[in-house]
Order: structure tokens, then sequence, then C-alpha cells
């Protein structure tokens, strides 16, 4: 059997090749639209005959009780306020998602490469199919972990740096004659379509585990065992 590189496109027109492009390209806008993000919210805080405002920045990965809401020792409505950080940290659930879609972006791009060049391996191998169809159910499964967790830890950021959770955390908006609300809110769609991608993975790869699965010797064994026919029943003796 030869196993050197031989270009063959034609993976790519079959569901086998074609989920894994779309698998490439999903993958990239899952960790894109999370990645890098910055954004600032501003809270406006209205006292007897004055306003103040300050600026609660986040950025990636949201450590958010590493964002400093307070600078140390200033003034607000004639209040002396200490250091003030934001609360919460939702950076392990989007440095796991971040994660997972990198490195489903790396296997799909090396599967892509076997497909379209070491198709005829693939095929004559019981070991190719079966871990690419292994690696897919993984993957799957690390989808719908990941997407669910960064779900959650986005909704600790919107939480957070929103006028209840601002004002549960900074002292001076409990005073008496004191009102805090953000009047100014950072867009967070990509955010939120971070976490669409997550679960739109986690459907792609899940269905794209069936196309694998029917390349693997498992499905061809059944195949077989259904279409052989049984075989007749020895006569009973007489």
């Amino acid at each position: 059997m030869q196993t050197g590189f031989r270009l063959n496109l034609s993976p790519v027109k079959e569901p086998l090749g074609f989920v894994k492009v779309v698998e490439w390209i999903t993958a990239v806008l899952a960790f894109g639209t999370c990645g890098g993000f910055s954004g600032r919210n501003v809270l406006s805080i209205f006292c007897n005959g004055s306003n103040e405002t300050l600026s609660a920045t986040f950025t990636y990965p949201f450590r958010l009780n590493h964002e400093l809401l307070v600078e140390q020792n200033r003034t607000l409505c004639n209040h002396s306020v200490s250091a003030t950080h934001l609360v919460g940290d939702s950076s392990s659930s989007v440095e796991f998602f971040v994660a997972v879609a990198v490195l489903a972006f790396l296997y799909s791009m090396l599967a892509l490469i076997i497909y379209l060049g070491y198709m005829h391996v693939y095929r004559d191998s019981d070991f190719g199919p079966m871990f690419d169809f292994v690696l897919t159910a993984v993957f799957a499964f690390l989808w719908l972990v990941c997407s669910s967790a960064w779900a959650r830890g986005l909704q600790t950021v919107k939480d957070a740096t929103s006028t209840t959770g601002i004002e549960s955390t900074l002292a001076v908006c409990k005073d008496r004659g004191v009102r805090c609300e953000v009047t100014e809110f950072a867009s967070m769609r990509s955010l939120n379509i971070s976490v669409v991608f997550g679960f739109l993975n986690l459907i792609i790869w899940a269905g794209n585990a069936w196309f694998v699965y029917k390349e693997t010797r498992w499905h061809s064994q059944k195949v077989n065992a259904q279409q052989t026919p049984g075989r007749a029943p020895a006569p009973a003796p007489i």
C-alpha cells in the first residue's frame, strides 16, 4: 500500500469532509468572538446636589476581582471610599472554552489534511477511522461542557457589572440619599455570539460523529451482519 501524499478534493464534497470544513470555521468564530474582548460600563452616582461617574472596565479573561472600580482614598459624595474591585472571576470557564475551540480548530485542520492527502491510507486502515470517531465524540462532549460553563460565566460577568451588582459592591451606594445606576453599557453581543457558536459546535460535532462512525469497521461489521442471511436450523433427529 502506498502511503505518499495524494491530493484529492473529493472528500470535501462528501459530508465527512464538508462538515470538517464547517467545524474548522465555527471553531475560529467561537474563540474569535470572546478572546481579546474589552468592555466598559459607566456608573453614575447621584448625590445631594452633585453627580459622580465611575468606569467599570472588564476584559478577557474576565478576572473581575482584579479590575479596579474605585482607586485608593477617592472621595465620592463627600465620603472617603477605599479601593474597590469588581466581584467575580469567570477566567476558568472562558479559558476552558477558548482552549477547546483552539484544539478543535487544530484537529479539524489536521483531519482535513489527512482527508485531502491521505484518504487512501485512512480508509485502508482500521485505526484511522476509529481514532477519528473517538476524538470527534470527545470533542462533542467537550463542547457541551465548555459551552455550558462559559454561558454561566458570562452571566456572572453581566450580573457583576450591572447596576445591582455594582451597588452591592460599592459601599457608598448603600448610603441614604445616594443612588447608583449604570447609565452606559458595554456591548456584549460578541460574547453572546460566542456562546451560540459553542452550542452550534456541539450540534455539528455530534452530527459529524455519525459520518465518521460510518467509516469504521464497527459500522461495516454491523451492516455485513444485517445483510448476511441467517442459516437454516438443522433438522431435529428422528
